[in-house]
């Protein structure tokens, strides 16, 4: 219905010198498809108050309001291109009007779980790229033709959306930073088993994919007005340091039926974690936190552990963030496991101490599209230490590229398997009393596959040459007098 509609803003977009990337094409997506939304759920709220004979006061005043500026009618609803502002005019007026007036909502919105604020967070950190009002103008006209009125228009757009995110998680250097594999984040939700009335929670929220995919999960079924609520309200939570991140992972839940999210725009890290109360805990942690990026010294006094591996950092903050008894499946460098520094090996201990770390998915080179590194996924349950670690070698049995991605095909034995920690060719499980207790080794080694040949020595390697092309040598010679 509404792809074609994607795909023409996108062409606008891309002649639109102001945009040079994907990142920048869904960035200026987002604004404009969130006050598209804005307006239909208050002309939607207006509609509902009316039949009821009350009033309704508009979050958005008359002069900002997007059928005002943004997609100006007649009466017989067509289009108003006379009062339309456009070139020039209409990029003033978004920049030096409506901006400062949506960024003044977080001043004046009564807490940050109002989507008031929502407005005001999104757009003290958003900029308009535009530069050409007339290309603006042709984007406006684009967006006023999607509608968020019925599920099935919101299903769908959230599907177009979930495909933009991916696009910009692919196009980017580091891709898993923005965007995690929906087969592997599906797979990770299927062991933990989030539960209606859980608090679930991502500190590196990225595009919010895995409360997305958590939400969709536990929406199956038919749910009372209260499990809707609660679902609504006081179920997903998550974090996120950067800003157009941010913006996204708003959109991103939005569009999945979250009116206003309950993500905070703040750097994790900077949290210290001994602040940590047993009130901000939660009962499900799901997490791709970025790995690689370097924490400053002051930051790192957060920490008992201390490291600049920002992945490092973000696993204690989940250890100390989940409840007894809460589950968790966080993804991580496969170096964690085997790393021989005093953070890794003390981290290492920490996890095995202080959870029962039950299953390691071990994922193939290519998983995460952009990203240069192997990951492994860790799935723990906190409050009793560890006895058995349960271990999946994955699989799929192709190289994984852009074209031949992860499905949730491949996971489906993992998924099968895991419920009983059952041994296969690809599974086996290892006794903590056999993990070294000086390093904490936690290496993937398949005990099921057969070892491979040793490498052998660079210099036997050229003798061998050599012999061959001694050997060549004869030959050619005996040819030669042949001739």
């Amino acid at each position: 219905m509404f792809q074609q509609t994607f795909k023409n803003i996108d062409d606008v977009l891309w002649k639109e010198a102001g945009c040079s990337s994907e990142l920048d094409y869904t960035e200026q997506s987002s604004w404009m498809l969130f006050l598209k939304y804005l307006d239909d759920l208050e002309q939607e709220r207006a509609m509902a108050a009316e039949l009821v004979g009350k009033p309704y006061e508009f979050i958005i005043d008359g002069a900002h309001q997007w059928s005002k500026w943004a997609a100006p009618k007649k009466k017989d609803g067509s289009f108003d291109h006379d009062t339309a502002l456009t070139g020039d005019d209409l990029i003033e007026y978004v920049d030096t009007e409506l901006f400062p007036y949506l960024k003044g909502f977080r001043q004046r919105a009564t807490g940050p779980d109002t989507i008031e604020y929502k407005i005001g967070e999104i757009f003290g950190e958003i900029k308009n790229k535009f530069r050409s009002g007339y290309s603006l103008r042709d984007a406006l006209e684009l967006m006023d033709s999607l509608r968020f009125r019925s599920q099935k228009e919101k299903h769908e757009l959230s599907h177009l959306y979930e495909v933009k995110i991916k696009n910009m998680g692919n196009a980017g250097r580091n891709g898993g930073e923005y965007y995690t594999p929906r087969p592997l984040i599906r797979a990770m939700i299927e062991v933990t088993k989030p539960k209606l009335g859980e608090r679930i929670y991502d500190g590196a929220v990225g595009s919010a994919g895995f409360l997305c995919e958590a939400h969709d999960y536990l929406r199956k079924g038919e749910l009372t007005t209260s499990q809707l609520e609660t679902l609504q309200t006081r179920t997903f939570y998550g974090k996120e340091k950067k800003s157009l991140a941010y913006v996204i992972a708003i959109m991103n839940m939005i569009l999945h039926g979250i009116d206003a999210p309950n993500i905070i725009h703040t750097n994790t890290l900077a949290e210290n974690i001994s602040d940590i109360q047993e009130k901000d805990r939660f009962d499900v942690i799901l997490a791709n936190p970025p790995f690689g990026g370097k924490e400053r010294k002051e930051v790192q006094q957060n920490f008992p552990i201390k490291t600049g591996e920002t992945a490092f950092l973000f696993l204690q903050h989940f250890i100390k963030s989940l409840r007894a008894g809460g589950r968790a499946a966080v993804v991580i460098k496969n170096t964690f496991l085997s790393n021989s520094d005093n953070a890794s090996r003390a981290l290492r201990q920490e996890l095995l101490q202080s959870c029962n770390l039950h299953t390691v998915l071990d994922c193939p080179g290519g998983t995460f599209l952009g990203a240069g590194v192997k990951t492994v996924v860790l799935f723990f349950e906190k409050g009793a230490p560890t006895r058995k670690v349960w271990y999946y070698q994955l699989d799929p049995g192709r190289n994984m590229g852009k074209t031949n991605s992860l499905n949730d095909a491949d996971l489906k034995e993992f998924v099968a398997l895991q419920a009983s920690f059952a041994e296969s060719d690809k599974s086996w499980s290892v006794d903590v009393k056999e993990i070294d207790q000086a390093s904490f080794d936690l290496s993937v080694k398949n005990p099921n596959k057969a070892e491979e040949a040793a490498l052998r020595d660079p210099q036997e390697i050229l003798n061998e040459i050599a012999a061959l092309d001694a050997e060549s040598a004869e030959i050619l010679a005996g040819i030669r007098e042949l001739v």
